[in-house]
């Protein structure tokens, strides 16, 4: 992992430009940054859908995913789109949505993330604001080329009842408990364990997300209760 460090360049166009070059995996960090500046970046960056922006009190990160990174993300919210519907659950994803909050001066974007269960609150609406609506139930953060753990902070702040962390080797859970994140080796929301999506993360890493995603479709159904 790489981190750049810098002050804001007055011109929008020049830290436009850092942040086109910034290497896979790598982070650019900007201090002493403004909320209007932030929503400014944040305006000028809807045409560059790869990067994820965080914002906590002033200081703006920026991070540029790697391949690996997205096609994790990606196999995890196919895995999860596909078990509310295997077991008719819910599911809405909400993929790399900014979530923010100017009276918290907190914003940033998760890799993916889901409101399960109880979604009318959010079901046909464009926009889903904090400030009006509950955070999404489920955040991923995939933490193969970044760090993310600094970024539970915003999301207990934001109220998100569960987290998850996929490291590339391992996943980790959290729950918020007393406004604190405290590991669960299960999902509160859905049922999956950490071990389960290790083992189909793996899956897809030698085999593909096809045969990886099968394979999990059937050990859900050979589970559910025959009718």
């Amino acid at each position: 992992m790489s981190e750049y460090n810098a002050r804001m360049p007055a011109p929008i166009a020049d830290y436009l430009e850092a942040i086109d070059s910034l290497p896979a995996g790598a982070i650019l960090a900007l201090p002493n940054i403004e909320w209007a500046e932030y929503e400014s970046l944040l305006q000028r960056l809807t045409d560059r859908p790869g990067v994820r922006v965080t914002f906590d009190h002033g200081k703006l990160e920026v991070v540029s995913p790697s391949d690996r990174h997205e096609r994790s993300k990606e196999f995890i919210s196919r895995l999860v789109c596909m078990l509310g519907d295997e077991l008719e659950i819910p599911v809405e994803s909400f993929g790399s949505t900014t979530w923010k909050r100017r009276k918290l001066q907190k914003g940033t974007e998760p890799d993916a993330c889901f409101y399960v269960g109880a979604t009318e609150c959010i079901v046909g609406k464009d926009r889903v604001d904090l400030e009006t609506a509950p955070p999404p139930d489920i955040v991923v953060e995939v933490d193969i080329s970044h760090l993310s753990v600094r970024k539970l902070s915003i999301y207990a702040a934001f109220g998100v009842p569960e987290v998850w962390r996929y490291d590339g080797k391992g996943v980790t859970m959290y729950c918020l408990k007393n406004g604190a994140y405290a590991e669960s080796r299960k999902s509160q929301f859905l049922p999956l364990t950490c071990t389960a999506l290790v083992k189909s993360l793996r899956l897809a890493t030698r085999e593909g997300h096809t045969a990886a995603l099968k394979a999990f479709r059937q050990s859900i159904r050979q589970k559910r209760p025959s009718r």
